[in-house]
């Protein structure tokens, strides 16, 4: 698996969107610094995206998203690649039992396909939008994740890089 955090918050995307001639869309605009994280773990053969909404980018939040994990899949050994965030270098972090932490190089953020999940929920469901609250964000946030949850074939075709495929078909035949 693949993972990565991403941060959401109140300021809105504005992206081009068509309208018929000659009319000219309106999208309100808000810029209010108040944000929320959604972790994620994507399986990059199946296309399973494993997902929470946390408060913080942290040691405590990303343990708990470990957990989180280890539990959803009680009987997978899982190799977790990961950045090299200073919450996930923390000797305060115990990945759980049955899973082993694999760190990406530094500054190779191009290497993680989870961050074109984040494009996509972004791209998808985020644009020209705008939220009362943090707690409607956080909804918003929890139904597009859900989404993309209970469609591994559209996160697949996001996340199943060949190279990443070929490195595991290469690994097994050995």
């Amino acid at each position: 698996m693949f993972q990565d955090e991403a941060r959401f918050g109140r300021i809105s995307d504005v992206r081009r969107c068509w309208a018929p001639k000659p009319l000219r869309p309106v999208c309100q605009g808000m810029l209010t610094h108040e944000y929320t994280y959604a972790y994620g773990a994507v399986d990059v053969c199946t296309g399973e995206l494993d997902s929470l909404i946390l408060p913080h980018v942290n040691t405590e939040c990303m343990q708990l998203f470990l957990n989180e994990v280890s539990a959803r899949h009680p009987d997978e050994c899982i190799v977790m690649v990961i950045d090299g965030a200073g919450w996930h270098r923390s000797d305060a972090l115990k990945a759980p039992e049955n899973i082993y932490l694999l760190k990406l190089p530094p500054y190779a953020p191009e290497l993680n396909p989870i961050e074109h999940v984040w494009d996509e929920l972004r791209e998808k469901f985020f644009h020209n939008r705008v939220f009362k609250s943090l707690d409607a964000l956080e909804d918003h946030l929890t139904l597009a994740l859900k989404t993309l949850e209970d469609d591994p074939s559209t996160v697949g075709s996001i996340v199943s890089w060949p190279w990443i495929i070929g490195a595991f078909l290469t690994s097994f035949m050995n």
